[in-house]
């Protein structure tokens, strides 16, 4: 069974020194933390100094974005050869990625394969937006991402990977998905990655909510079924609030078991 994941996406946040302080912060207020796994995204210019605060420690250093390419002429891109060994995940085909910088699915299908060549696990983001949501198109939206963003891959490969639901509506508006939506949503990226490449895959790989997470909401979402954990925007660079995450997706067997009990009582 796999740890649950909690990933704090710093974004375009805070200096090398602020960076630290966090990080300090962190390690602190999660050092009792046993069953989830903690990553934190910071900026490219920090990536060095995080990795190195946090060598031996509890806590991983993931990329916000990666290049295809491992090198070249590129101005301002990173490849993966240059965070190999420092990053342990890396975010693909973040929705701001994708409206901001024109970022295609078949972009995305390549970073994911680059990652995974040089042992970086990624973090494929899908979601859809407001207008998407209205139309009923979520699902087609998603799964026509997910089928382009994993076509590179093998299954074996795929059984190792992350998926992140984030609906583009619900991205740093205070708006987040129903609990029954979370789960359907979750069916249904389990229900295609197991279509085309087996149930073994469908099992082995995690798949993330992200969309305004927060210390209030998350422990609703940690009992969602089919989640394995968050993608957290804003609150990551809160420590209190995203330690709170953290701990709100720390549960052995015993409370798990505890928690699906208790929800399944509350449908009754």
């Amino acid at each position: 069974m796999n740890k649950k994941l909690v990933v704090g996406n710093w974004k375009m946040n805070l200096t090398v020194p602020e960076s630290t302080i966090l990080i300090e912060k962190l390690k602190k207020e999660l050092v009792k933390v046993r069953h989830a796994e903690v990553v934190v995204c910071p900026t490219f210019l920090d990536i060095y100094a995080a990795s190195k605060e946090l060598t031996g420690g509890d806590i991983s250093v993931g990329a916000q974005n990666v290049y295809h390419e491992e090198s070249g002429a590129y101005t301002g891109e990173i490849s993966v050869v240059q965070i190999q060994n420092f990053a342990k995940y890396v975010i693909v085909g973040h929705s701001e990625r994708r409206a901001l910088f024109g970022e295609t699915d078949k972009m995305i299908a390549k970073k994911a394969a680059a990652a995974v060549s040089h042992d970086i696990v990624p973090i494929i983001c899908v979601g859809e937006t407001y207008h998407e949501k209205g139309d009923g198109l979520s699902k087609v939206v998603v799964m026509s991402q997910l089928e382009t963003a994993l076509s590179q891959l093998t299954a074996a490969e795929i059984a190792g990977i992350v998926i992140a639901y984030e609906p583009v509506w619900a991205i740093g508006t205070g708006l987040s998905c129903k609990p029954g939506e979370i789960e359907n949503m979750a069916k249904n990226i389990r229900g295609l990655v197991s279509a085309l490449y087996g149930k073994e895959a469908s099992e082995g790989l995690r798949v993330l909510y992200g969309g305004s997470v927060n210390d209030a909401n998350a422990p609703e979402i940690s009992g969602v079924s089919g989640i394995d954990g968050v993608l957290v925007g804003g609150a990551s660079l809160d420590h209190k609030k995203f330690s709170a995450i953290v701990k709100a997706f720390d549960k052995g067997p015993a409370k798990a078991m505890a928690a699906k009990k208790t929800k399944k009582k509350a449908g009754k």
